[in-house]
């Protein structure tokens, strides 16, 4: 407890980091699968190659790419934003099959009604198949999520500052008290974050409450 509380302020700085290098992932990950799930779902011939193509990617490890990347796109081998790109492509790939399955369990009596209704392609999308596979999007949202904090945790291999730096600085001094600390304060932002988009599905899905 001691350490933890003399090192306060570098625990919130990694935390931070740590953070933006989850959220911006998942974010990112999530607005493109929408309307690559769409696709897969509306066009059951490109499914099965979409579906194989994500696979492919998630079973791509991780800290290679990272390795691979700076030179792929010329960026700084210690810059967050490669960690950054890895990780959406991993929410994306997580992300797609959700996606899909959502749109997919979206009743076709919901999509007729809606075209009855005069409902524009778009519109009925928005308006219809957007909310009711809204439930489904989030199981998978939150999915990512953890998964998405957990594989942060591997930029630390490559220098790049966040909780896995606890990992990493704790094993080469051979402190057990600041792994411990940085296991545990991965677990707890994965939790944080896992309950702020519950709340945020509340908010945005009020009638799942009812």
């Amino acid at each position: 407890m001691r350490w933890f509380l003399d090192n306060l302020d570098e625990i919130r700085t990694l935390a931070l980091q740590h953070l933006w290098l989850s959220v911006v992932p998942v974010i990112a990950g999530f607005v493109l699968a929408l309307p690559i799930g769409w696709l897969a779902n509306r066009f059951r011939r490109v499914r099965g190659p979409l579906i194989g193509l994500v696979g492919v990617l998630y079973a791509i490890p991780s800290l290679p790419l990272l390795i691979i990347l700076p030179g792929v796109i010329g960026t700084s081998f210690l810059d967050p934003g490669n960690v950054a790109i890895v990780l959406s492509i991993y929410a994306l790939a997580v992300m797609v099959r959700t996606a899909c399955d959502a749109f997919g369990q979206v009743p076709h009596e919901a999509l007729e009604s809606a075209s009855a209704a005069g409902y524009a392609p778009w519109q009925r999308v928005v308006a219809v198949e957007l909310p009711l596979a809204g439930p489904v999007l989030l199981a998978g949202l939150r999915v990512a999520s953890v998964s998405t904090v957990s594989l942060v945790t591997v930029g630390a291999l490559v220098g790049v500052s966040n909780l896995g730096s606890l990992f990493t600085d704790g094993f080469q001094r051979g402190f057990r008290t600041e792994i411990v600390i940085g296991v545990l304060a991965v677990v707890v932002l994965a939790l944080v974050l896992d309950a702020l988009w519950v709340a945020l599905g509340a908010v945005l899905m009020p009638w799942r409450r009812a």
